[in-house]
Parts: structure tokens; C-alpha cells; sequence
């Protein structure tokens, strides 16, 4: 009788050892849910912050490019419009004792993609065989101011692909724009007599400013290689 009243009055507190013991359990194991949730939270707002960084990154490396590209294109433009306007100047009462041929080339390899496909197309076959037709068989109705557009012409349409394509969008047409930039400077300001009255002569000063519109697109071209 003794040990069955023993094993009796041990029996709640055994059962009090197992709650507790559940419960412990139990609350180690809520503890470890809302440490690993925690975790969890922690790092996906971690990934977010990351993601949002490398957007912005993204964002402005885009828009630094895109800027960079369109001053490309808009210089581009600015410098075969330059080589066009000396063109027309050398044709008129303002003719210049400089090598002007050398312009041709010049347009050749700064004008802008649209314009040089639309010319070495159809369109642009079709001009150079009439003023072919018209400066074999027609001299004294070509007139002389035709020349230097004709030639152009005929220089985009034939010209092989590894000028028309290759050097054309590479660094080398860019460093071939630059020495022709700077010899006609030189050249400009040796028949003006000197710098100063390049810059002061009625005519000196269009033809100057022309010229030294054609040194922005290829310096600018070449910093943005180099980069």
C-alpha cells in the first residue's frame, strides 16, 4: 500500500514535468519559426535593396550612353553639314585657294547612316549615271559646280564594303576626318596669312568657322572610343 501511495503522489508531478517539458518544446520550436521568418524577411529586403541599386546603376548607365550617343549622332551630323557648307562656299565668290577635293572624303566617312544607305541605294546608282552620262557625252551641259557632288556620289555608290562599312565605323575613317580637319586648317590659315587674319578677313572668318566645326565630330568620336 505504502508504494502505490508513493507512486501516486509522484504521478502529478510527473505529468507537471512532461507539460513543461512540452512546452519548452513547443516554445523552442515557435522561437525557431520566428527566427528563420525573421531571416527570411531580412533577406528579401536585402535582395530588394540590391535589385533597386542595380536598377539605378542601370538606369544611369543608360542614360550616360544614351547621352553619349546622341551627341555622336548630332555632332555627326554637325560635321558633315560643315564639310557641306565649305563645299558650297568654295563654289561661290569665296573660293579659297585650299584643297577642297579633300572634303569629299571628309562627307564620305562623317555622313550620317541614314543619308549614306538612302544614296548608295538606288536612288544614289541612278544620280551617278546620269552625271556619268551627262560628263561623257554632255560636257558643256554639266556644269562645273555639279563635280564635287557627283563625285561624292559616285564615291558612296562604288565604294567596296571594307570602306563603306568597316573603316566608315571604326576609329580609323575617324583619325582620317581628323588630319583632314587639321590639314585644311593649316592649309586655310597659310593662304589667309596667318591666324589672325584667318580670323578677321570677311571670308576668313566662314571658312574658319567651318573648318574648325569639322574638328568636333572626330575628336569627340575618338575621346568616346578611347573611353
Amino acid at each position: 500500500m505504502s508504494i502505490s501511495a508513493q507512486s501516486y503522489s509522484r504521478a502529478p508531478t510527473i505529468i507537471v514535468s512532461i507539460d513543461v517539458a512540452l512546452q519548452l518544446k513547443m516554445g523552442k520550436k515557435s522561437y525557431l519559426a520566428m527566427r528563420t521568418d525573421q531571416e527570411t524577411s531580412d533577406s528579401i529586403v536585402s535582395d530588394i535593396k540590391d535589385l533597386s541599386e542595380a536598377a539605378k546603376k542601370l538606369a544611369n548607365h543608360a542614360i550616360k550612353l544614351g547621352g553619349l550617343g546622341f551627341g555622336t549622332s548630332f555632332l555627326e551630323w554637325l560635321a558633315s553639314f560643315a564639310a557641306i557648307y565649305l563645299l558650297i562656299l568654295d563654289r561661290t565668290n569665296w573660293r579659297t585657294n585650299i584643297l577642297t577635293s579633300l572634303l569629299i572624303p571628309y562627307i564620305f566617312f562623317t555622313l550620317p547612316s541614314i543619308l549614306f544607305s538612302f544614296f548608295r541605294g538606288e536612288v544614289g546608282k541612278w544620280i551617278a549615271f546620269v552625271a556619268v552620262i551627262l560628263r561623257l557625252f554632255f560636257p558643256r551641259r554639266f556644269p562645273d559646280w555639279l563635280e564635287m557632288p557627283g563625285a561624292l556620289i559616285l564615291l558612296i555608290v562604288v565604294a567596296p564594303s571594307l570602306f563603306a562599312s568597316t573603316l566608315r565605323s571604326s576609329w580609323v575613317g575617324v583619325v582620317i576626318c581628323l588630319v583632314i580637319a587639321c590639314y585644311l586648317l593649316q592649309e586655310h590659315i597659310r593662304t589667309s596669312g596667318g591666324f589672325r587674319n584667318s580670323f578677321t578677313k570677311a571670308h576668313g572668318i566662314s571658312n574658319s568657322i567651318g573648318i574648325i566645326l569639322l574638328f568636333v565630330y572626330p575628336a569627340w568620336a575618338l575621346v568616346i572610343d578611347f573611353l
